[in-house]
């Protein structure tokens, strides 16, 4: 079987506008579009916070542009 490339994932900046519970999230990207986003799994072992009006970047799968993961926070 040929090796096949990884997906490329998308990698937007966004800023969260609700917070549905701990992982859970509304992120709304720089171009105006809303994705419900959860957290990485680092971020959940080094218990990294998240409110209201942190600007964090999403990583977006290709093939659901709806839902997509918060891998860093800014500071």
């Amino acid at each position: 079987m040929a090796n096949l490339p990884k997906e490329q994932k998308l990698l937007f900046q966004g800023k969260v506008t609700h917070v549905f519970n701990a992982q859970e999230y509304e992120v709304t990207l720089e171009n105006g579009i809303k994705l419900n986003c959860h957290i990485a799994g680092k971020m959940k072992i080094h218990h990294i916070k998240i409110i209201i009006g942190d600007m964090v970047k999403v990583e977006i799968s290709p093939y659901d542009l709806s839902k997509g993961r918060i891998v860093y926070r800014f500071k």
